[in-house]
């Protein structure tokens, strides 16, 4: 893509789709860069998506993946497929991508598919978290409705070990009223 800004002119490598995409000349478009310095020259890369160009930079960052080849990448996928063809551990989709063979695909995989799953520790984070906010809300609304902070406290924990801590917030302070 050749970028004309009165007069001075901006060579621009981009992805197929992005090219698929942008609009008639002279009409405006954003595209989003990543300039590439190297000794002997300067080159600009862009998209038309924070995710394709995020993904770009987490390509470029595998071993022996350059910018060039991580466009060629982006072109024949998208950031959400590629991304599927990795946590999937799909070699063969992987090879089929222009300049990917088995051991480029295996590399890619082994370094970037921890970036794209979550982790056991990240799923049982959220799940606590997400719990502790039901906790949480359930003991203000136990306290708002008279029991004591600490007595609630206790029901809501009983609740939790005997495995009785469920459902929606109501359904929760309901059972947690009947045991007070």
């Amino acid at each position: 893509m050749v970028l004309d800004l009165g007069g001075l002119s901006f060579h621009i490598t981009i992805p197929l789709p992005t090219y698929d995409k942008l609009p008639e000349v002279n009409q405006p478009v954003e595209i989003l860069t990543y300039l590439n310095v190297r000794e002997d020259a300067l080159d600009l890369y862009g998209f038309l998506s924070k995710d394709e160009l995020a993904l770009f930079k987490m390509l470029i960052g595998v071993t022996k993946i350059g910018p060039k080849l991580a466009v060629g990448i982006l072109s024949g996928a998208t950031p959400d497929d590629f991304k599927r063809r990795i946590v999937s551990d799909d070699v063969d989709a992987l090879t089929a991508l222009p300049g990917i063979g088995p051991k480029t695909a295996r590399r890619i995989i082994v370094e970037l598919k921890e970036k794209f799953v979550p982790t056991d520790f990240e799923r049982m984070v959220g799940a606590a978290e997400e719990e502790s906010d039901d906790f949480n809300d359930a003991l203000s609304a136990l306290s708002s409705l008279g029991i004591p902070r600490s007595r609630a406290f206790k029901i809501l924990s009983r609740m939790r070990q005997d495995g009785e801590f469920k459902g929606n917030l109501e359904s929760i302070v309901r059972m947690a009223l009947s045991k007070a």
